[in-house]
């Protein structure tokens, strides 16, 4: 499976790092033709209306969202996952618009407000150790959105088919199996397109 990482900021390095020891081969996307041939594509974090920005001067935005139309994976962690919502709290325009939810950016304070926690990730964890940093906090779902995790009834992981979102950062620790339930999502949606 070749999965992309979205390379214009954040925490790209990591990211890679853990799709490849999940078993992906790992590509950097700055340009529209770095897209072609993916079977899945991470947003990591930074900061999204930077990052939305970038990807309207690259001409990211349209064919990433065709992606995850035409049912390519897509996970957005932290900043990510504001990119991927279809509401953000304060906005009137989305940027991909294609995760079915509402979020609320810097829901957990700001920088020096980060925290660590352990999560119970469906699917994915019981334990799982989870980085905090300026997070956004998922406030609504969807009706085809499944929340995957909670912590304190806030909900911070959901899926809603081929999309991933993550409030926090999986990348910052040494826990890869985040990142491995996303490969298996692109191995699955991958043996759904070529039946």
């Amino acid at each position: 499976m070749k999965i992309g990482v979205l390379a214009l900021q954040g925490a790209v390095r990591e990211h890679v790092r853990m799709l490849e020891q999940a078993g992906a081969e790992v590509s950097l996307v700055k340009q529209r033709e770095q897209l072609e041939g993916l079977d899945g594509l991470v947003i990591p974090g930074g900061e999204s209306t930077t990052i939305a920005k970038l990807m309207h001067l690259y001409d990211l935005m349209e064919p990433i969202q065709e992606m995850g139309r035409r049912g390519i994976p897509l996970f957005g962690t932290c900043a990510g996952l504001i990119v991927l919502a279809a509401r953000i709290e304060g906005t009137e325009t989305p940027h991909l618009g294609l995760l079915d939810i509402t979020v609320e950016r810097n829901a957990f304070g700001r920088q020096r407000d980060s925290f660590e926690a352990e999560l119970a990730i469906k699917g994915v964890a019981e334990d799982f150790e989870a980085v905090f940093i300026r997070a956004p906090l998922i406030t609504e779902t969807g009706s085809e959105s499944e929340v995957l995790c909670e912590i304190d009834g806030r909900i911070v992981v959901v899926q809603q088919g081929h999309l991933l979102g993550a409030s926090f950062h999986p990348e910052l620790t040494e826990d890869g199996r985040l990142h491995s339930y996303f490969v298996e999502m692109v191995e699955a949606a991958h043996r759904t397109r070529i039946a």
